[in-house]
């Protein structure tokens, strides 16, 4: 069973930033592909970004392209969601998931396709 921790979460001004990381168990942590996803009250769970297993794929959502980027260290068992600009729109619980794939170069962007979720992690962003 594969266990999933994100950390970073917090409160932040508008346009400043935060990181978000994601702690994943297994042996195989290089063939997972990995995303993060975030939901606010009322609304659906929301794609952000994607990485896959190998890192050399990443696929991010509209709202956030250009301003947050996800990368991983395989050696560590983790990965990152550098946000900045941070917008309050931006505010919400944000997931992180793992999914093992079968090719290391790809990436999955709806979250039916993830296997493990973590519990979440609050990021506020004041106006």
């Amino acid at each position: 069973q594969v266990q999933v921790v994100e950390y970073g979460g917090g409160l932040v001004q508008a346009g400043g930033s935060l990181r978000l990381s994601c702690a994943a168990s297994g042996p195989t942590f290089d063939t997972y592909a990995m995303g993060w996803f975030r939901r606010t009250p009322g609304k659906d769970r929301e794609f952000v970004a994607a990485i896959s297993g190998s890192g050399s794929s990443t696929s991010y959502a509209g709202p956030v392209k250009g301003r947050f980027t996800i990368s991983r260290d395989n050696a560590k068992n983790i990965i990152y969601l550098q946000m900045n600009t941070l917008k309050p729109e931006d505010t919400a619980v944000y997931y992180c998931a793992s999914k093992l794939p079968h090719n290391i170069n790809t990436y999955y962007t709806s979250g039916y396709e993830y296997d493990h979720w973590g519990q979440g992690t609050q990021v506020t962003v004041s106006s």
